[in-house]
């Protein structure tokens, strides 16, 4: 069994990123500007936003921060999308999920122009990528892509068993692994809390895709030798025995799968740690413009 380590992979991307952004800085005059929304106080999103606002500064980005309280309206909400798509220092828009329930997000999603959603989630980016044409890939799924990459997996030719399907990893991440590309080039089966022989499909998987929020879902007996483990779940427990008071545990029960895998990503330590790097590179294509003018 090996590591599959975002920290080390999303380390090295991010040197990559902060000699790009230089370079820009150096051409433009100004940085690669990120601004994100966050509603309300949830512990998570607030951790997650500060997560990205750090990297940002990290890699030599610009970031600013809006932050409204829980009962912000959803015209209010809008109108700031609206004046933040009209302000061209502003290369990439994120709006931190879940949002209250009075506000919808998919509302809130279609608002942002497609050209700042480097967030991948707006249905003209999810459309773009369904074709394969140029377009901001979902943050998660394009970060396990780089990691793939970073690692210098080859998936041609190989049975990827995704499990979940939800419309921001599970489904992209399906249409990305069959797609004729490296990676790619996957026969792919995508399987949900609905798949009534879930155990025997996962069992025919080279490569497993676990991203259905449910911690240790996926278990040694799902698992056949030698295959490539991608762990995207982050469940939360509050527990005493760590400083933060919670611990994380990821979809898959690392402790009893990883000796059967040949390569398998920790949690906490992987596919979160590439979504940040997935978000920083679309941020700087944004400010590019490689993918729209």
């Amino acid at each position: 069994m090996q590591l599959l380590d975002g920290k080390f992979a999303s380390e090295k991307i991010k040197e990559e990123i902060a000699v790009e952004a230089a370079e820009f800085l150096e051409s433009t005059g100004r940085q690669p500007h990120l601004m994100a929304i966050l509603v309300g106080n949830d512990g998570g999103s607030e951790t997650y936003v500060a997560s990205k606002m750090k990297n940002c500064a990290k890699v030599g980005f610009k970031s600013s921060l809006v932050h409204f309280d829980n009962t912000v309206t959803e015209a209010e909400l809008l109108a700031k999308v609206e004046e933040i798509n009209q302000d061209e220092s502003i290369d990439g828009l994120i709006v931190q999920l879940p949002l209250p329930a009075h506000i919808d997000p998919e509302k809130v999603t279609a608002a942002i122009d497609y050209r700042k959603d480097v967030d991948g989630f707006h249905p003209v980016n999810l459309g773009r990528m369904m074709r394969n044409l140029p377009c901001f890939i979902p943050a998660t799924p394009y970060g396990i892509l780089l990691l793939l990459q970073a690692y210098g997996i080859d998936t041609a030719g190989k049975h990827c068993v995704v499990v979940g399907r939800s419309n921001i990893v599970g489904s992209p991440m399906s249409i990305l692994m069959a797609r004729n590309a490296n990676p790619g080039n996957c026969t792919v089966t995508l399987t949900h809390s609905k798949t009534t022989n879930l155990k025997e499909i996962a069992l025919q998987g080279d490569i497993i895709i676990a991203a259905i929020g449910r911690k240790n879902f996926v278990t040694a007996d799902m698992v056949k030798p030698g295959a490539i483990i991608i762990d995207v779940g982050i469940n939360r427990e509050t527990s005493e025995t760590t400083k933060s008071g919670f611990k994380l545990f990821g979809d898959v029960d690392f402790e009893n799968v990883a000796p059967k895998a040949s390569w398998i990503t920790p949690v906490p330590g992987g596919v979160g740690l590439m979504t940040i790097v997935g978000l920083l590179k679309n941020t700087l294509a944004s400010a590019r413009k490689e993918i729209y003018q």
